[in-house]
């Protein structure tokens, strides 16, 4: 169901980050390895809803496991759709329909926009790109992702609420 969106993006740890989603009906939380740039998948992943490309998949590494968003444009409607895999080296190629579907959401394309930039930009304004580095290990904080999903999303969705910088 539509509405409510919650996304949020913690370090917890070297190497580590709790990602959370939720709508007025379900939520899901996943503890995220450093082995993949997975805050600047997940912004790039938003970013790509604002092209021709009608759907966008993130992964994100649990140390087996995957979960794989698959962010399908629908209008101005985003379903998301989370998947989770035993291995993420066994379920790299595999078709999502073979993962288990663990959460979903049709939210507006400007909610999910501004909810993923809104933690996104949490995330630097409380450890800045040194923090973040020293935190997250193999990867830098992705400033042009984030600048990148904030012009398109309020360009692309004609939003008008506070953005931070």
């Amino acid at each position: 169901m539509a509405g409510d969106l919650q996304f949020s993006w913690e370090l917890s740890g070297s190497g580590w980050a709790t990602c959370r989603v939720a709508d007025r009906d379900a939520e899901r939380v996943d503890v995220v390895s450093y082995l993949t740039d997975a805050l600047g998948d997940m912004l790039r992943g938003v970013a790509g809803l604002y092209g021709p490309a009608a759907v966008q998949r993130v992964s994100f590494e649990l140390e087996p496991a995957e979960v794989r968003w698959v962010l399908r444009g629908r209008g101005s409607h985003v379903e998301i759709a989370i998947y989770e895999f035993p291995d993420m080296m066994a379920s790299w190629n595999a078709p999502d329909e073979q993962g288990t579907l663990v959460w979903r959401s049709t939210q507006s394309r400007r909610e999910l926009g501004h909810a993923v930039v809104e933690a996104a930009q949490a995330v630097l304004s409380r450890h800045g790109e040194g923090g973040y580095r020293a935190k997250w290990v193999e990867h830098p904080f992705p400033v042009a992702a984030l600048n990148d999903l904030r012009r398109l999303h309020v360009s692309g969705d004609r939003c008008q609420l506070r953005h931070g910088t």
